[in-house]
C-alpha cells in the first residue's frame, strides 16, 4: 500500500533523522569528486553491465502521471515527436510506445550500453525512435534533433545523476531542439527522500549531492533549486512541486518516506 500528497511543502524530518543530516558534513575530498566528474559515464556504463535491464522497472505510471503527454495534442490523432533525454534501457521509452501508436521519439543515453540495449529490445523500431549515445552536458543535440522540432521532452530521473554545476549545460541544449510553446516534463528525487537519508557518512559530495557505493552519483533536489535552475535558461514555470509517497512494506512493518520533485516548464 502507499499513499501520495503533491503540494509545495517540504518533507519534515523527525528529530533524529535531522540530527543524522547535521551531522553528517565531511564531504569526499576534492581529488575524489574530479575522478567521480572524469569516471561518470564509465561508472553507468558498468551499472548497466552488472545490471543489464533488469534494475528498472517499466514506467507504466508515465502517461498516468503526465497527463501532459496526451494534453499537448491540438487534436486527437496528431502526431507527437518526443525526447526522452536519459532513456536508459528504455523502460519509460517502450511502455510509451506500446500505448500511443502517434508518436516518434527521440532517445539518448549517457551511457553506449544502455543504448545497445534499447537498439536490442524487440520493440525497437527506427521507424518510431531513434536512439543515439549523447553526454548532454557537451554533445550537441543538433547534430541529432532538428531546431524546434520536438513538441515533449521528458527528463526523468536523470538531473540528479549530473554534477549541480552542469545542469544548466543540459537545459541549455535541450532549450534549442524544444518547440515554442512546448514542454519539459521533469520528474526526480526530491530533498529528504529516503535514499538520501541512507547514506552512510562519507557519501556526502556537496549540498543535497552524494556518491553511491558504485560511484553513480545523486543530488536530491529543493523546489527553489529547480525553479531558479530552468527559470534561469529561459524556461518558464508551469508546474513545480513535491510528490510525498509513504510506501507501506506490510510483511517487514516498514513506512519509506519517497520524495520526488515533479514539474512542468515551458518554452515561451
Amino acid at each position: 500500500g502507499a499513499f501520495q500528497k503533491k503540494g509545495h511543502s517540504a518533507r519534515v524530518l523527525s528529530p533524529e533523522e535531522a540530527e543524522r543530516l547535521a551531522k553528517d558534513q565531511v564531504l569526499v575530498s576534492e581529488f575524489k569528486q574530479l575522478k567521480l566528474e572524469k569516471e561518470a559515464q564509465k561508472n553507468w556504463d558498468l551499472f548497466y553491465k552488472r545490471n543489464s535491464t533488469n534494475f528498472f522497472k517499466d514506467r507504466h505510471w508515465t502517461t498516468r502521471e503526465f497527463q501532459e503527454l496526451k494534453a499537448c495534442r491540438e487534436f486527437a490523432d496528431q502526431k507527437l515527436t518526443v525526447l526522452e533525454a536519459g532513456c536508459g534501457v528504455g523502460n519509460c521509452l517502450f511502455p510509451l510506445l506500446e500505448e500511443d501508436l502517434n508518436i516518434f521519439a527521440y532517445a539518448c543515453d549517457f551511457s553506449p550500453r544502455a543504448v545497445e540495449y534499447v537498439k536490442k529490445n524487440a520493440l525497437y523500431s527506427t521507424e518510431r525512435c531513434k536512439v543515439f549515445q549523447c553526454d548532454l552536458t557537451k554533445d550537441d543535440l543538433l547534430d541529432n534533433i532538428p531546431a524546434d522540432s520536438v513538441d515533449v521532452v521528458t527528463l526523468i530521473f536523470v538531473l540528479s545523476a549530473i554534477h549541480p554545476d552542469k545542469m544548466n549545460l543540459v537545459l541549455k541544449n535541450i532549450y534549442k531542439v524544444l518547440k515554442p510553446g512546448k514542454c519539459v516534463l521533469f520528474r526526480d528525487y526530491g530533498m529528504y527522500d529516503h535514499a538520501m537519508l541512507r547514506f552512510k557518512s562519507g557519501s556526502k559530495l556537496g549540498e543535497n549531492f552524494y556518491v553511491r557505493q558504485d560511484g553513480t552519483r545523486s543530488y536530491f533536489f529543493t523546489e527553489e533549486f529547480l525553479s531558479q535552475l530552468f527559470k534561469a535558461e529561459g524556461y518558464e514555470q508551469v508546474v513545480n512541486e513535491y510528490v510525498q509517497r509513504e510506501t507501506v512494506n506490510r510483511k517487514e512493518d516498514l513506512r519509506v518516506p519517497r520524495v520526488f520533485l515533479q514539474g512542468k516548464f515551458q518554452k515561451p
